[in-house]
């Protein structure tokens, strides 16, 4: 499988999410092309700020292989990661992380600040973003249209 693939099965992690009233954002965790870990949104429903898919998605990976570390893996997730989940993405020691949507607002690879590019951190994982980018957004601009009770007009 290829990037988009991957992503398109982070997105529909993130359809699941939204389906339960959270923001629909979708995450796994790959290693040697399988998925060894997947997660969703989750803050609202299990009332945990860190309950973010990217934490869900190490927490599942981590636990199935038996270590707190991911040297060899991938994080494919809809949504540009936030400060909380780059630190823990860079904790893992992650080699790659793959993102849909820019985050304008709380995007820890670029878009606010750049956590991934900072020098003085001793681990750096590699950055890949705007992988269907445009789905990965409509489906977030979807969800907050239908919240605030307006259509979005494509």
């Amino acid at each position: 499988m290829d990037d988009s693939e991957f992503m398109g099965l982070a997105l529909d992690l993130a359809r699941e999410a939204g389906a339960a009233g959270e923001v629909p954002v979708g995450a796994l965790v790959v290693m040697d092309g399988q998925v060894v870990g997947r997660g969703g949104n989750q803050p609202i429903g299990r009332h945990d700020p860190t309950a973010h898919a990217e934490i869900i998605a190490l927490r599942d990976a981590a636990t199935r292989l038996g270590n707190y570390r991911l040297p060899d893996c991938t994080l494919y997730v809809t949504l540009e990661p936030c400060a909380m989940c780059a630190g823990a993405i860079m904790h893992a020691r992650m080699d790659r992380v793959v993102f849909g949507a820019r985050d304008p607002k709380t995007g820890a690879a670029g878009s606010v600040i750049d956590l991934f590019a900072e020098t003085r951190l001793n681990h750096h994982t590699a950055v890949t973003g705007g992988v269907l980018a445009d789905e990965c957004g409509s489906l977030l601009s979807g969800f907050f249209a239908a919240r605030r009770g307006r259509t979005l007009v494509a």
